[in-house]
This record gives C-alpha cells, sequence and structure tokens, in this order.
C-alpha cells in the first residue's frame, strides 16, 4: 500500500474521530430531550454520514420497515454492521456485553438505545428476553445478529434460536436481512471489514479505513410471523433465507455498478 492510501486512511481517522466526538456530544447536551422519532433521525444521519466518512455506499434493496413492532435478524461480519443497519433504518440493537467497552464506540451503542447481553449466562439471556419483549409489544424495531458472532461473510454461522422467543412472546414479525461488504470498482467480495479471529478492533478499524472505497449491500426480505414454528425451526428458515441473499448481493450488486 502506497503512502497515498496511508495518507487517505489518516485523513479518515481524523474525521471519523471528530464525528464521533460530535455524537458523544448530542448524546451528552440534547439526546435526553429528544423524541423517539427525533433520536432515530439522528442516529440515522450520524450513521450516514460516518459511512461517507470511512468511504462506504450504500446499496439498499428490499421493504424498509416503517414502524415496529418487528425484529430484523442479519448476518454478522463486522463492526460496521450496526453503523449500515442503522444508516438504513434505526432499531434498537441486542448485542453481546463486551461492545459496551469499545472506545467511543461503545458510548455511541449504548446512547442509541442497545440491550447488552452476557452471552454465557442463561440467567441474563432470559432477562434480555424480556425487555425484548416489552419493547415489541411497545412498537420497538429491534435488531439482532443471530450468529452471536461476526463470520467471514460467505458461511452463515448457526443461528442462536433463543433470540426468537421474544418475536414467538410479544408476537411481532421478523425481517431477514442479508449483508455484504463489497469492493466498490469490482463488485467482489471484500475482506476489508471483516472481524473476526485474532483481529483486533484497532487493526479491523484501520484495514477498513485504508482500504479502496466500499460498498454496504443489504437486502431485505420480507418480514414474517412463526406462523406456529418453534424457535428452532423458525431460526433454520430463517438462515437459508438470509444466506440465499447474501450470496445473491455480490454478483447484483456487481451488475449494478458496471
Amino acid at each position: 500500500m502506497g503512502i497515498s492510501r496511508h495518507l487517505v486512511a489518516t485523513l479518515r481517522v481524523v474525521r471519523a474521530l471528530g464525528h464521533v466526538l460530535g455524537g458523544l456530544w448530542t448524546i451528552h447536551r440534547s439526546f435526553g430531550r429528544l423524541t423517539p422519532v427525533e433520536r432515530q433521525q439522528h442516529v440515522q444521519a450520524w450513521s450516514q454520514q460516518m459511512l461517507r466518512i470511512i468511504g462506504v455506499a450504500l446499496r439498499t434493496g428490499g421493504e424498509l420497515p416503517a414502524n415496529g413492532p418487528v425484529l430484523l435478524v442479519a448476518n454478522h461480519i463486522s463492526w460496521l454492521d450496526i453503523l449500515v443497519l442503522n444508516a438504513v433504518r434505526p432499531a434498537r440493537f441486542v448485542s453481546k456485553a463486551d461492545v459496551k467497552h469499545w472506545p467511543l464506540l461503545g458510548t455511541l451503542i449504548t446512547g442509541a438505545g442497545t440491550l447488552y447481553i452476557e452471552r454465557e449466562s442463561r440467567r441474563d439471556a432470559m432477562r434480555v428476553v424480556h425487555h425484548m419483549v416489552e419493547a415489541l409489544r411497545e412498537g420497538d424495531v429491534l435488531a439482532v445478529f443471530p450468529e452471536g458472532t461476526t463470520g467471514d461473510g460467505r458461511e452463515l454461522l448457526p443461528f442462536h434460536a433463543n433470540v426468537l422467543q421474544a418475536p414467538i412472546a410479544a408476537p411481532a414479525p421478523v425481517q431477514p436481512v442479508a449483508l455484504a461488504y463489497l469492493d466498490a470498482a469490482t463488485g467482489q467480495r471484500s475482506d476489508a471489514p471483516t472481524y473476526i479471529g485474532d483481529t483486533t478492533l484497532v487493526a479491523s478499524l484501520w484495514r477498513t479505513f485504508s482500504s479502496p472505497p466500499l460498498v454496504a449491500a443489504v437486502q431485505l426480505a420480507p418480514p414474517e410471523p412463526h406462523a406456529g414454528r418453534d424457535r428452532r425451526a423458525w431460526a433454520h428458515d430463517l438462515r437459508n433465507t438470509i444466506g440465499a441473499r447474501a450470496e445473491s448481493l455480490a454478483p447484483a450488486a456487481a451488475r449494478s455498478l458496471a
């Protein structure tokens, strides 16, 4: 990578840091006085601007949920996923507890209303499901990554079915969402944003900031009720739906970019 790419990455980091600090100031100063709709508007605008700073364009297909209750269920590739989904349609995320401790980003994600779960604790999982049911009954849009951790974007990990207890109990529909990250020039899948294995958050951030322009491709399938399925059967069906749509995103994006 030449010095120009290092320079571009450094400039992106500086601009992104300023944008993060601006978001923290908004949360501290005015978030508590905003209506839920106004908060969503701020979160969406902030997320869209951050993607522009990083050099990530959005390509979205399918029908966006106008209102809740609905649970968005997506495959999980990167720390970017939350930004991308909030840029498309702001939601309250259900996330593993260590995200709360990410430098700066954790405060922003918490401020957006994230529900945190200690995945090793069965009791905590039941607590979070209870809060999810309450939020869905109040008409919220929630989002969850049922793989439980990030993958490479090519093959989905098994889905944890317990997250589907909430939409069954509420009851509320689930909307499958497929994500993929593509090289903007070629339309081929990019590994730059992946956050897997022994990769640190800092290393993943730098690799993303220093990459050529990217496309975040998002495909939303129609919302679906559980229709009498138990949560394991529903998780299996959702995984198949998301996997098929994620597989189709790269060639579809390549055609749209040609």
